[in-house]
């Protein structure tokens, strides 16, 4: 049973505490927070206040995916906010190693994400000294994109190699995740969806998210 991320970058930021009690009282088992600079990606979400807000409002594990450059600038600060688990992008960091030993370090779970575009072998150093990778199926940056069909091929090579290496690290997939497409992704070895408008744009947002608990 695939875990439920339901992106929080898609709900309506008016009525915040309303949308984190129907997480709270749904199937939903991660809150995923997207934190974005304008410079790695070209939009602006939110930062470490709003980790520390959505932090007080749920007992539930927060994923913090940092799409934005230095990372390591920020790290402390959202361990302090309340990050479970701190995803960096492979594209942002120069030194990644160093990124992910200083995440772990701070008594975090470690993700790391890829780009569309990047292959899967530019995981394979890394891949045993993370918790989490995040394959992105659409190009990062905004909500509501249509998901990029490569990425189940590329969810399988992940899968492969994670299976050959004997390791415990989820694949996360964050980007046009709906109802349709679900099985597919998850028959391709996903472990965990991340879903925003599919679930906050729906007519009943805690019954999409059973539904695909479900599937």
């Amino acid at each position: 049973m695939a875990i439920i991320a339901p992106s929080l970058l898609s709900a309506d930021f008016l009525n915040l505490q309303q949308a984190c009690t129907m997480l709270n009282n749904s199937r939903a088992d991660w809150y995923h927070l997207d934190v974005m600079d304008g410079r790695f990606v070209p939009n602006i979400s939110f930062g470490p206040m709003i980790v520390e807000f959505f932090r007080k409002a749920t007992t539930k594990y927060c994923d913090v995916h940092l799409m934005i450059e230095e990372p390591e600038k920020f790290a402390e600060a959202f361990k302090k906010a309340g990050a479970d688990n701190l995803t960096v992008h492979l594209e942002a960091c120069t030194h990644l190693h160093r990124n992910i030993q200083q995440i772990k370090s701070l008594g975090m779970h470690c993700g790391v994400a890829i780009n569309p575009h990047t292959p899967v072998d530019a995981l394979k150093d890394i891949l045993a000294d993370i918790d989490l990778l995040c394959l992105m199926s659409v190009n990062p940056g905004f909500g509501g994109q249509s998901f990029i069909e490569h990425s189940l091929q590329k969810t399988r090579e992940l899968k492969a190699l994670i299976t050959a290496k004997n390791l415990n690290v989820k694949i996360e997939i964050d980007g046009g995740v709906t109802l349709q497409n679900a099985p597919a992704i998850i028959e391709a070895g996903a472990d965990v969806l991340v879903a925003g408008n599919t679930v906050f744009k729906s007519a009943d947002p805690a019954a999409t998210i059973s539904a695909l608990k479900d599937l």
